[in-house]
Formats: structure tokens, sequence, C-alpha cells
């Protein structure tokens, strides 16, 4: 087999493999995805923005690809890294093969490397910084140094987009799960205004929501605190998103005053980490994040355990946290906190996805216990 592809690690780790077809060089971070379903969830995840993601699971695009399971219109990840590529797909559902998808898009991929070993390699030294080549003739680069110079390396930061408006989410849900509910047996909101801040949200949190009855409106994550109290907010709901949570510093200022107003508050994963910062906690980055669908979490109170997607790189620092802040969920994995509440506040966030795609929904409920405040509230 040609070797036409090469990932080079910025500690100088080289992995020779194949191209599907894409010419070009791109850089970003390094990380593994241990989900066994749901790749094109994955891909058009916003939180996935400007990473080269790896899949653990060894053969990667048998059910194809179709519209219908996308998260948002664009594939946000910088790259892939696959250790086979089905070239057909076998999936009624299915428009395309997984192949064609990444080729129409433009997304460089190396397939037939040992993913494994690239998978022990960050557990071992973090995620880093790595770029994928391919292009028929590879440059003899020596180090990772060398591309940076040869191509100046991506670095995730956060802007502000001026072009961002305010509108309201109204598409008829397509969530499998909500048309087995047909009676609506989780609790509606109906007729009340939820103001999700759009940090890089998934498609299908805006449809859980709206599968509640509710005036789901999304603005940009720059929007003033004062702007969204003219909105009437029943409650806020804090989005996933790409990149370090202390950038987003006009987001941060803006919860910390919503919190005094006592209006009903849900954050998920970077909404959650923005949503401690404003209350007083600290962030670190981890060493190399959880990214997966079968992570498991426990309810400090009830001790019961839920599996849970996952997908981030920082997380809240459990020394010096605030007395008005209670941890509620904690990670089985490695014990970092998961999930908390304000005392004295109908507000809590999780770090967790629990609107999974892809992943369980055994924490779908928490979108319930949302429900609940919202209504509860006067």
């Amino acid at each position: 087999m040609k070797k036409n592809a090469v990932l080079i690690l910025e500690d100088g780790s080289k992995f020779y493999g194949k191209s599907i077809g894409i010419q070009g060089i791109e850089t970003g971070e390094v990380v593994f995805n241990t989900s066994m379903t749901g790749y094109q969830e994955v891909l058009t995840d916003p939180s996935y923005k400007n990473q080269i993601i790896t899949f653990t699971y060894p053969h990667i695009g048998n059910v194809g690809v179709n519209i219908n399971d996308e998260e948002s219109s664009l594939i946000h990840v910088k790259g892939l890294i696959i250790r086979e590529i089905s070239p057909i797909s076998s999936n009624y559902r299915s428009t395309q093969s997984l192949v064609d998808y990444l080729k129409k898009k433009k997304i460089l991929t190396i397939t037939n490397i040992d993913t494994r070993k690239l998978t022990k390699k960050i557990r071992s030294k973090g995620s880093q910084q790595g770029c994928i080549i391919c292009l028929k003739k590879i440059p003899k680069f020596n180090s990772y140094a060398d591309i940076v110079v040869y191509k100046k390396n991506i670095i995730t930061k956060i802007k502000n987009n001026n072009k961002k408006k305010i509108y309201q989410w109204n598409k008829k849900s397509i969530n499998i799960h909500s048309k087995k509910n047909k009676k609506y047996d989780f609790y509606p909101m109906k007729k009340k205004n939820i103001i999700v801040y759009d940090f890089g949200i998934k498609t299908n949190i805006l449809r859980m929501l709206k599968d509640r009855k509710c005036n789901v409106i999304v603005v940009p994550e720059y929007t003033s605190y004062k702007k969204i109290l003219k909105l009437s907010p029943h409650g806020i709901f804090l989005s996933n998103g790409p990149g370090d949570p202390r950038n987003f510093k006009k987001a941060i200022k803006s919860v910390k005053k919503l919190v005094q107003y006592n209006i009903p508050i849900f954050g998920i994963c970077l909404g959650h980490q923005i949503l401690a910062l404003a209350n007083g906690a600290t962030i670190k980055k981890m060493k190399f994040g959880h990214h997966g669908s079968n992570h498991p979490i426990q309810n400090i109170c009830t001790k019961k355990i839920f599996i849970t997607s996952q997908n981030h790189n920082f997380v809240v620092k459990k020394t010096n946290l605030p007395k008005k802040i209670k941890i509620t969920y904690i990670s089985l994995f490695d014990n970092t906190i998961q999930g908390i509440k304000i005392n004295n506040k109908p507000i809590f966030s999780v770090q967790g996805h629990p609107e999974a795609c892809p992943g369980p929904n055994d924490s779908s409920f928490l979108f319930d216990q949302f429900s609940k405040l919202v209504n509860q509230k006067k």
C-alpha cells in the first residue's frame, strides 16, 4: 500500500498512512474520541472546532451519512485520523458514503495508521498539537517546528462575530425520542421564553428545548445581560462550544449579572464552565480531556450512575471552590467535577452532554429538571 499521508505530532512522532484523496496540510490539537457510533455527529459538533479527531474504534463509515444526523451545517474538525474507513455504506438512511462526504467537505483524512499506539501516546503525554500532511510528494520535515515555519500553526481563538444575529429557532423536530413521546410525558414549557447563549450550539439541544414547547431564542455569545433582560427570559441556557472558557470574558460578565436575577439557568459543557467562572470558580486544562460517549458520572446525593457523552479539555477545579457552589456530579473515570448547582438559586450545570448525539440518553432528564424550574418560577 502506498503511504501518501503523514501525521506529525509536536513531540516529533510520525505516523505514516493513506489519504482519502484530499490534498493539503492542516494543523490542530490532536485528541481521541472513544465513541463506537455517531461519527457524523462528532464531525459536525462545533465543540470540536480546530481539533484533529482520532477515532479509537477501528472501523469508521459503515452506515454512511445523512443530513438528519448533522449537529450543524458544517464540519468543524480540522482533520480526521482513522484506522480503517469504509468505502461503502450499509444503511437505508444513508445518502452518501463517509469518504464522499469528507471529500465534498474538503476534510483532510489519514487512514491505515495505528490509532491504538497514537491513543496511548496522547494518554501518556497529553493532547498536543499535530499536523496532517496529504500531498503527492511529502516535504521532508524533521520536526513539528519545521511545519510551523512552513505553515503558521492554527491556534483556537474565540472572536466576536458581529454578523451573528438574534433569532428564533422554530424548526420542526426530527428527534426520534420526541416521536416516541407523542403525549409529551416530559415537562413542557408552554409560552416560555428560553434564551440560548450560542457558544457553538448543537442542533439536538435546540430540538430538545423545542420539544418541551418553549419559545427558543438564540443569541450570540457576546450578548449583554441588559439585552437578555429585554427579551423577557423565563429561562436561560448556556450552550456547549469550543475553546478555553476563560476567553469568554463578556459572557462571564453577563452571566455573573444574570445570576443575581434568580432566572433559571442551565449550562452544558462550555456553558457549565462559564457558569462556574461567573460564580468565582477556577478552571484548569486537563491532560488529554474527555472525548467519547461512554463516560460514567455519579450523582453525589443519590449515588445513581449515568453513562454520558463528553467532549472537553478543561474542567472546574475542586480546590478553593466558593461555598455557594455545590458539586452535584463527579466523573467515575478521574473524580473530576461533572455538575454543579448554585445554592439557593434555580441554577445548575453539567459538564457532559445530556442531549447526546452521539451517545446514551441517560441524563436527558436534566432538560426536564430545567423545565420544572422554569415552570415553577413566577
